[in-house]
């Protein structure tokens, strides 16, 4: 992703940023207070903040139009003193949206490695309109209990590389994000290109690995590899809803190694809000050409809710090489639920529903048995 002179180009801003750092955490107790932080606008791919409508306030690291960019420090940690936050969250007493722990806005070729991120208010790395974003060797935590937190989040960005990190967040690890409804159908940016591998993910009240609920400018070409999930309540999610419009498609999912998972996959047509009334009931999400395969799960309460709508159905599911072991108090024909969907599968224990053994090649065309 980064070659040659570009790798070469950024190694400038290095030392800036490890002074900054400095002088960002030196200061941290002192801009606990929300009247001492900026305050933004609303991203125009969402129209509003993410908590509530309209401003935002400004992340506590915050880089726009920035290129050939490293944040870096040798195991150095950056603590977001979130509790203040998920305190204000929790009493709906925030005058504006959350702000996040480190953002990007229409960056290109940026790396963040060798660092420890605790207690984001919101989203702890969040790239949004970016181009060649590399994240390797980062830890991220939260405590299980901090509400809507999410690790990594890359959102309208294209070509995305995540790897060899450790996130453990109070809602979800991963999650992959476009816009929402009519706000993120007119930004038209895509996340694409997305890698994901080696890493070891928990998500205390969501999912360790998901896509959307936000995902109207379309959610494509994304490989996940070598993933470590655990302590999760669900594994990996696929979640749109009508409205919404845009498309999750093309993604490959394999070698998954889960334990304590309550539900390993979970895709949902039904999920989430909107930001406003001016959506388009009639824009119907598109989930299909999705590639679960070589997943091994230890002590899973559910398999799999799959779950699309009569207006959009998912299509073209393919599960193969997936072995379960699902806990005693579960009955295996209870394990999978479906509605509105069509797939395959093969070498899947437990046995998933008819609906998942609906077609017979590998994307191809759907048809009833």
């Amino acid at each position: 992703m980064f070659h040659g002179s570009a790798l070469l180009s950024v190694r400038t801003f290095v030392y800036l940023f490890l002074i900054l750092s400095f002088i960002c955490c030196s200061y941290l107790n002192r801009v606990k207070d929300p009247s001492h932080w900026q305050v933004t606008d609303a991203l125009p791919s969402y129209g509003r903040g993410i908590d509530l409508p309209g401003k935002r306030y400004m992340s506590l690291i915050n880089g726009d139009m920035l290129h050939d960019v490293v944040v870096t420090g040798d195991n150095g940690t950056i603590d977001g003193q979130g509790l203040v936050w998920w305190d204000r969250f929790n009493s709906h007493s925030l005058e504006y949206s959350r702000p996040h722990l480190v953002e990007f806005v229409s960056a290109e070729n940026v790396i963040v490695s060798n660092l420890t991120f605790l207690n984001a208010p919101a989203y702890t790395i969040h790239s949004v309109y970016c181009r060649n974003l590399y994240i390797h060797r980062v830890t991220a935590n939260t405590c299980p209990e901090s509400p809507y937190t999410i690790g990594i989040v890359p959102d309208s960005s294209e070509n995305v590389c995540i790897q060899e990190s450790s996130i453990n967040m109070g809602y979800d690890a991963i999650s992959l994000k476009s816009g929402w409804d009519e706000y993120g159908l007119s930004y038209a940016r895509p996340t694409a290109n997305v890698q994901i591998r080696n890493v070891y993910l928990r998500a205390a009240s969501g999912s360790s690995i998901s896509f959307g609920s936000e995902m109207s400018g379309g959610i494509s070409d994304v490989e996940v590899s070598d993933a470590h999930i655990h302590n999760s309540l669900s594994g990996i999610a696929f979640r749109t809803t009508n409205g919404r419009g845009g498309y999750i498609k093309e993604i490959d999912i394999s070698n998954i190694h889960m334990v304590n998972v309550g539900t390993a996959f979970l895709a949902n047509g039904s999920f989430g809000t909107h930001p406003d009334s001016g959506f388009d009931e009639n824009a119907y999400p598109l989930v299909s050409h999705i590639r679960l395969h070589d997943i091994v799960g230890e002590n899973i309460s559910t398999a799999g809710y799959f779950f699309g709508t009569k207006e959009s159905p998912f299509t073209s599911i393919l599960l193969s090489n997936i072995s379960l072991s699902i806990k005693n108090s579960a009955s295996p024909a209870d394990s999978w639920q479906c509605s509105y969907v069509d797939g395959s599968s093969e070498f899947v224990v437990p046995e998933p529903c008819l609906e998942l053994k609906s077609f017979d090649s590998y994307y191809g065309r759907a048809e009833a048995l």
